[in-house]
């Protein structure tokens, strides 16, 4: 890993702290940030996930809503990824109420699609828990888990290009805009309005 972003310094030293987060290796089964946790996933979330990825409003810039059997095997492939490369999508959890309202974390890009083989941060919030700041906190909290203990040399993420309320998380955290890494998204139809697809950019 280069040097270390100065601006996720201050997390990277956080979360090695013991009294804020636990690791197994270089994994983060838990971190905390001043009004989240951020965690991995148990039975209990399933249901409130599964009714966040139905809702349409939510998922606006994905390509359809989900069905459970769809929602469930998604956390399965989560937990997966966690088990095999330490960090994952954590489930997010408010610190003041206990409720869980969505995930955000570091995922690889699967889908074959330019940014493939990529680690991706990513974030979906139930609707209750918009315009509290919470995507960005804890965007801010996965990179710099990214950056201090796995070691991660860049962190990238991507949308519709339509998204703009994404697109303000981004540059919230610092990200830079890619306009050579534009493209189009192929497991959607020509002319599909979410089909053109932008990336921005973060490195160690």
């Amino acid at each position: 890993m280069r040097g270390a972003n100065p601006q996720f310094a201050w997390l990277t030293t956080r979360m090695c702290d013991r009294g804020r987060g636990s690791f197994r290796g270089v994994g983060g089964d838990r971190l905390e940030t001043e009004r989240l946790v951020l965690r991995r996933w148990t039975e209990k979330d399933l249901e409130p996930f599964a009714a966040m990825n139905a809702d349409p409003a939510v998922m606006e810039f994905l390509a359809a809503p989900l069905t459970r059997a769809q929602s469930d095997a998604f956390v399965d492939r989560i937990e997966r990824t966690f088990d095999e490369r330490g960090f994952g999508l954590w489930a997010l959890e408010r610190k003041d109420t206990g409720d869980f309202v969505g995930f955000t974390g570091l995922f690889p890009v699967w889908a074959d699609i330019p940014p493939k083989g990529e680690i991706e941060v990513g974030w979906r919030l139930a609707r209750p828990a918009w315009r509290h700041g919470f995507a960005s906190e804890a965007a801010r909290a996965a990179c710099g888990f990214g950056f201090g203990p796995a070691g991660l040399d860049a962190i990238m993420s991507m949308t519709a290009a339509i998204n703009v309320r994404s697109r303000a998380v981004m540059e919230r955290i610092g990200m830079t805009y890619d306009e050579s890494s534009d493209f189009e998204h192929t497991s959607l139809p020509l002319g599909h309005p979410l089909r053109p697809h932008v990336i921005y950019r973060l490195e160690a």
